[in-house]
């Protein structure tokens, strides 16, 4: 982590990861042929209507097509450069595979540019390579797991998260998740052996209002500052109490406590073992 003198205010606490320490160089550009334009939606829908409340603005980026599927297999591949990527909160790698072809990936902590991986059914279970979940010993730490074969990472693909193998059973592997909500995934399924880079992403201070606007953030404004027909804490003279039992969301839901998962969900028999909650 960067820490900067306390020259200002906003200075003070802000805190950033140090690039330079990380990637391959500040000043790369991304491989154009994987690179395409992206526009913001703002937190509108397709018809104009916010749905999403304090997002837009921000700066231009640039979307990096990631390969999630992983559908090149038994060629080994090298890490040619790690970069930046504006979409994701961990680092992503451009690897180069031996028939020439070149894919972005999402970077593996600790492996270097150099480094080689290979995505196969017969690779060994060490850093950066991937196999089906079957193969993967217990105890193993992975990452960018698939639900189903072949449809691509959906799990653990944020900054420094990752999956823990706790056990196979009956063609199923048990999967603990970031959450400590332990899963069954089928073992057929492919997933990376590692952690996802820029674990310390979590420790970034944002500092102050203008670096969120560059963000695309916008003011949150509190329930009890608006009106009561925007949200369940609004209206009232002055600071009036919210008026309900317990703090709601803006449609009219239990804020705290609260389970907001569907109890008629197809993959509720897939979880051994709920989240832990306070």
């Amino acid at each position: 982590m960067k820490k900067y003198n306390p020259t200002s205010a906003g200075r003070r606490n802000m805190t950033v990861i140090d690039y330079r320490k990380v990637l391959t160089s500040t000043q790369n550009r991304p491989h154009k042929g994987l690179v395409k334009g992206k526009s913001s939606t703002g937190g509108r829908n397709s018809q104009g209507r916010t749905t999403t409340w304090y997002r837009g603005n921000g700066n231009k980026k640039k979307y990096r097509e990631i390969d999630f599927r992983f559908d090149k297999k038994d060629v080994t591949a090298r890490i040619e450069s790690i970069e930046y990527d504006p979409y994701r909160t961990g680092f992503v790698a451009l690897v180069v595979y031996q028939d020439g072809e070149r894919r972005y990936i999402l970077a593996p902590k600790n492996m270097k540019v150099g480094d080689t991986f290979v995505v196969s059914e017969s690779a060994r279970a060490t850093l950066g390579n991937r196999l089906p979940l079957k193969a993967i010993p217990v105890g193993t730490f992975v990452y960018a797991v698939e639900i189903k074969p072949g449809a691509g990472a959906k799990i653990a693909r944020s900054a420094g998260n990752y999956v823990e193998v706790v056990a196979h059973d009956g063609g199923y592997t048990q999967l603990r998740m970031p959450s400590s909500e332990v899963r069954r995934v089928i073992g057929t399924a492919w997933a990376t052996v590692g952690e996802v880079s820029n674990d310390e992403n979590r420790l970034v201070n944002i500092g102050k209002a203008g670096r969120a606007r560059n963000m695309g953030l916008r003011p949150k404004t509190r329930g009890t500052a608006k009106n009561a027909v925007d949200h369940p804490h609004g209206g009232g003279e002055g600071k009036a109490p919210i008026g309900h039992a317990g703090p709601m969301t803006p449609w009219g839901k239990p804020a705290l406590g609260y389970k907001t998962r569907n109890k008629k969900s197809q993959s509720s028999k897939f979880i051994t073992r709920r989240r832990k909650t306070k």
